[in-house]
């Protein structure tokens, strides 16, 4: 039997979706009040969609896609991020005709090829926002603070802001030339997949993780410094509006993110206390991918943050996100009799809006009781021979013990009115 499932990915048990429902209604909810509308893309596209999109140098690219040739000889891939196919999304479905900007979020699993560990699956699952249409600062500003709102509302804590500007093709080639007269020297330090992006795109040098690459380029010279006048009036304006939200950020000139998309800001947010992977999310603006996917030019920002890496830092915090797996009442019969009575119950106390259940393995009355505060249930209907005949049932609190008798045709209405004051 296959009874183990594939390295990297995780079953979500019942006991621990109720948190997943919290992120995602949160996420939904933040979305709502900032204007942004959900969207869901196939969960596998076109390779070339992501070879143009992200960026043949990455490390996405290069090393985590899962890619596969279907059954019709088409290279399809397994969606590594989100961008890239709401961006094509939005180009086949010529959403800009609606008037931009178009604000868009999504929820849902991405898959990476890598070394499982924690927070780092191959499957997992992100949150994501993608704005289209402007290259206003302050739209910058919006798309950082509604992920920092989403962790607010989380109650997250310790959280950093690292901020940077990647510039412009206008700036890039300027730095592009001091950065590889920078690196020539060292070039056999590198990595080999460093030494590959040399000449195709030493800037993704900044984004290796090797030790010896992150020695090397710690003294590199920065985008920041060979920013054109645009891209450091756009910066300063970021800035400044982050300053009037109140949100505070550091200053980080060799983040670049890792995908080639991106334009002026890049940001990432992290978090202690969840090992090596300290990052729970980031994004920045890319305002040629629309045009690099076959569009006319388009400006967007966006971002992706990881919900496991989220619940990772929450439960490092002793925060607390599952919610009561109990239920409003457990149905108890006592003798043959009562059956019929007992599902007629059941299916009105669910049209009552009570989450309710019943027991099907023929337990004995006091096994019922032991399995109603296991469930655990707020209350018990006891349906008894004697007291049905009378058209009566009992309705006891399992919290205090305290019990009432009923009338059958009012039990409904009363376990609604009692059920608040009734722990489960």
């Amino acid at each position: 039997m296959l009874t183990s499932r594939p390295r990297g990915t995780e079953d979500i048990l019942p006991e621990e979706v109720g948190r997943w429902y919290l992120l995602e209604a949160t996420a939904r909810e933040v979305s709502r009040l900032y204007g942004y509308r959900e969207i869901r893309t196939p969960v596998f596209e076109h390779t070339e969609l992501f070879n143009r999109g992200v960026g043949d140098t990455t490390d996405i690219v290069e090393k985590e896609m899962y890619t596969f040739t279907d059954r019709g000889g088409r290279s399809v891939t397994l969606r590594p991020e989100g961008t890239a196919p709401v961006v094509r999304a939005f180009l086949e479905h010529h959403l800009e005709a609606g008037g931009l900007p178009v604000k868009l979020f999504y929820l849902g699993p991405m898959f990476r090829y890598g070394r499982p560990q924690a927070g780092r699956l191959r499957q997992f699952h992100q949150f994501g926002v993608e704005a289209f249409g402007s290259r206003d600062p302050a739209l910058d500003a919006e798309v950082i603070a509604l992920a920092m709102d989403f962790y607010n509302r989380l109650a997250l804590k310790d959280l950093e802001l690292h901020l940077n500007s990647v510039g412009c093709p206008a700036c890039r080639p300027r730095h592009r030339e001091k950065l590889q007269d920078y690196l020539r020297p060292h070039l056999t330090d590198l990595c080999p997949t460093c030494q590959g992006r040399f000449e195709r795109n030493p800037l993704r040098i900044f984004d290796c993780k090797s030790p010896a690459c992150q020695e090397i380029v710690a003294g590199a010279p920065t985008l920041a410094a060979s920013l054109c006048p645009d891209c450091g009036e756009h910066f300063e304006r970021v800035q400044e509006y982050l300053q009037e939200l109140g949100i505070d950020f550091i200053l980080d000139e060799h983040l670049v993110r890792g995908l080639d998309y991106y334009t002026n800001t890049a940001f990432e947010i992290m978090v202690k206390g969840i090992g090596a992977q300290s990052s729970i999310g980031g994004g920045g603006r890319y305002d040629g991918l629309v045009e690099a996917l076959g569009g006319k030019p388009v400006p967007g920002i966006g971002f992706g943050l990881g919900l496991e890496r989220v619940l990772l830092a929450l439960e490092a915090q002793g925060r607390d996100l599952t919610p009561d797996r109990g239920i409003d009442v457990l149905v108890v019969t006592a003798g043959a009799g009562v059956e019929r009575a007992a599902v007629h119950l059941l299916a009105g106390l669910r049209a009552g809006g009570l989450m309710a259940d019943k027991d099907y393995l023929g337990r004995s009355l006091k096994a019922q009781m032991k399995y109603a505060n296991r469930y655990p249930a707020r209350l018990a209907v006891i349906l008894g021979e004697e007291e049905l005949s009378r058209g009566q049932v009992l309705v006891r609190c399992l919290d205090t013990g305290a019990q009432e008798e009923v009338p059958l045709e009012a039990a409904v209405e009363y376990c609604r009115r009692v059920k608040g004051t009734c722990g489960g």
